[in-house]
């Protein structure tokens, strides 16, 4: 039986989303979607799903019988309210980060979805559906580097958009770097300091950006994450963890290398939906599964909780100029 999905948000990322599962996932129907503009969600229905319902109100598509698992792709401030509305109807939902915007607005996502007896959330972090870092977990994870002691990576756009904020770098670009590297090292983070190069002159200097971000695990290995969003040069993310005994580094994306006019290049991508999108198939293709199974194995409330909590800590960094502590609550059983 196919998976009645809605989507709340046919933004961007939104919409390409709608597209995947009306063309590509296996076993999904686009059933209905919402969008704040609701012309927008109109053009995309006609897109995409000509036979799919565009409702007046998120509340309307959560509650719909003709919904089995909602897809959340909207502002990230709408996102804890929405998440717990799905899980009160006893919905599945697929959850883009942040999970929550803040750590204590995850922890009553946790607290719902235990009371609720179950797993009902995946939250989007993409990378752990990518094929290059899922080679370097298993590397890490078979030791074939020894124990990991530090770590390097970076995460850079081209540019960011005039309303995009100092905390934002952390909140909504450095918490993938969060999730991948609690992700990887199997561990959560005790520490983080933020520092400030020189700033570059294509974005406003309230921005400061780049940054430079120093996480401490609790096995002590420290993780510098370069984060720049305004690069102009390209979407790159960089990786590489060393070893006791060796250093692992994510590859490079297949790009074939163009030669002419003496001169040898390759390609770089622009953004997150072209560099990652083999895997965000896989990642909305396993949350379908799950959900037909009714055992969802993506990211977890939990990954998400983690990552929010470290870049609020991260963000006060950012304030204080000082090391912050990381404190985290109990992890609930449902997550173990």
């Amino acid at each position: 039986m196919s998976v009645r999905l809605g989507f709340i948000g046919t933004g961007d990322l939104g919409a390409d989303h709608v597209r995947r599962c009306a063309n590509i996932i296996s076993g999904a129907t686009v059933s209905a979607l919402y969008n704040r503009t609701q012309s927008r969600a109109e053009d995309v229905a006609r897109q995409f799903a000509p036979e799919a319902r565009v409702t007046a109100t998120p509340e309307e598509l959560i509650e719909s019988p003709q919904v089995d698992a909602v897809v959340i792709s909207s502002a990230s401030q709408t996102h804890e309210d929405l998440v717990l509305k799905a899980i009160q109807a006893g919905k599945y939902v697929f959850c883009e980060k942040p999970l929550a915007t803040t750590a204590e607005g995850c922890v009553r996502i946790l607290h719902a979805e235990s009371a609720a007896g179950k797993r009902l959330v995946q939250v989007g972090f993409v990378r752990v559906y990518d094929e290059g870092y899922l080679n370097l977990k298993s590397l890490i994870d078979t030791k074939a580097i020894g124990s990991v002691l530090m770590a390097h990576a970076a995460h850079r756009n081209p540019t960011s958009g005039p309303h995009y904020t100092r905390e934002m770098l952390m909140s909504e670009t450095l918490i993938h770097d969060v999730n991948t590297f609690h992700w990887l090292l199997g561990e959560s983070f005790t520490a983080a300091q933020v520092l400030y190069p020189r700033s570059t002159s294509k974005a406003d200097a309230t921005l400061q950006d780049p940054q430079l971000v120093i996480l401490e695990t609790e096995s002590g290995v420290l993780i510098d994450v370069e984060v720049f969003v305004n690069c102009q040069f390209g979407y790159d993310v960089q990786c590489a963890l060393i070893g006791e005994s060796g250093e692992v580094r994510l590859p490079e994306p297949a790009r074939a290398t163009v030669r002419r006019n003496g001169q040898n290049h390759t390609a770089i991508t622009m953004g997150c939906k072209e560099r990652f999108e083999a895997a965000y198939d896989r990642e909305l293709q396993a949350f379908v599964d799950g959900v037909a199974a009714g055992k969802l194995t993506g990211p977890d409330s939990w990954a998400g909780y983690v990552a929010s909590a470290t870049t609020d800590a991260c963000i006060r960094a950012q304030k204080s100029g000082k090391r912050e502590d990381i404190r985290l609550i109990p992890q609930p059983d449902v997550y173990r």
